[in-house]
């Protein structure tokens, strides 16, 4: 159920209290606006600015994705932060170079791009179904395509068949991402994350707009509810194309990255 206090009283924990919160956010529709071709997603700069004040301010900001942890780096910009990527599968912690991917995910790397590599057939490209690498994980993307039902007729037919194969399969926005029989979602890289901070976090808030996004707004309320957060905030990016548990589960809404900027003002100091 939607919580219709302000934002001032809801995020008020985080604000007055900012060595010991958390600012968590996806990007892709959050923080970036939802673009044609998943490449050409950034983060504008206006928001990144914001961003770099905020990870002065509080103890941890992390950004939390389904592209892998350096390509999330890259669209945002920012070295200073944390980046779970993949889905909870992968961590690169503020100002690092080296990625922590999953063992068990990184033991299923091969066997996704194999199976990738059979699926990109010239039909397939004819279609305009793009391909998007994650190492572990293989999306298959037909946002603009000339026809994108047909394009998704094609994408749906490989579901099926990386179901059969044994693969794992998670449909987006416009999107299908073939994955290894792994438990991963971002609730889980949320925990992950609070868990192996290097300050005692007892306030966090998550943002997002997407099906994936709600795992780690369950996670923030089982914190809560453990005793291990005092606060937590789960804020619902609203779009034509989000899903309706992310208006029914979020605490606050806010109207696309425009409304994210704005409440990103908001926890700065006026």
């Amino acid at each position: 159920m939607t919580v219709h206090a302000p934002a001032s009283e809801l995020l008020s924990a985080l604000i007055d209290d900012p060595g010991h919160s958390a600012i968590l956010l996806d990007v892709d529709g959050t923080l970036a606006p939802i673009v044609r071709h998943a490449d050409d997603a950034m983060v504008p700069a206006p928001t990144r600015s914001l961003l770099s004040a905020i990870a002065k301010r509080y103890a941890l900001v992390a950004c939390v994705s389904g592209r892998r942890a350096t390509d999330t780096r890259r669209i945002v910009s920012i070295g200073s932060i944390a980046y779970i990527g993949n889905h909870g599968g992968e961590v690169l912690p503020p100002s690092g170079t080296e990625v922590r991917v999953n063992p068990e995910l990184r033991a299923w790397a091969r066997r996704i791009q194999d199976f990738a590599r059979a699926a990109d057939t010239p039909e397939l490209r004819r279609l305009r179904v793009r391909l998007e690498d994650k190492g572990s994980i293989t999306a298959f993307h037909w946002r603009g395509a000339p026809d994108e039902t047909e394009a998704e007729m094609a994408v749906r037919a490989i579901a099926t068949e990386a179901e059969t194969e044994g693969f794992h399969t998670h449909w987006g926005r416009k999107v299908l991402e073939v994955r290894p029989p792994v438990h991963i979602d971002k609730g889980i890289g949320v925990r992950n994350l609070l868990a192996e901070a290097d300050v005692d976090v007892a306030h966090a808030m998550y943002t997002g707009d997407d099906t994936t996004d709600l795992d780690a707004f369950r996670a923030l309320a089982d914190l809560a509810a453990e005793g291990r957060l005092q606060t937590a905030v789960r804020v619902g990016v609203r779009s034509d194309e989000a899903p309706a548990e992310i208006e029914h589960e979020a605490d606050l809404l806010v109207d696309g990255p425009g409304g994210v900027h704005r409440l990103l003002e908001s926890l700065l100091p006026s």
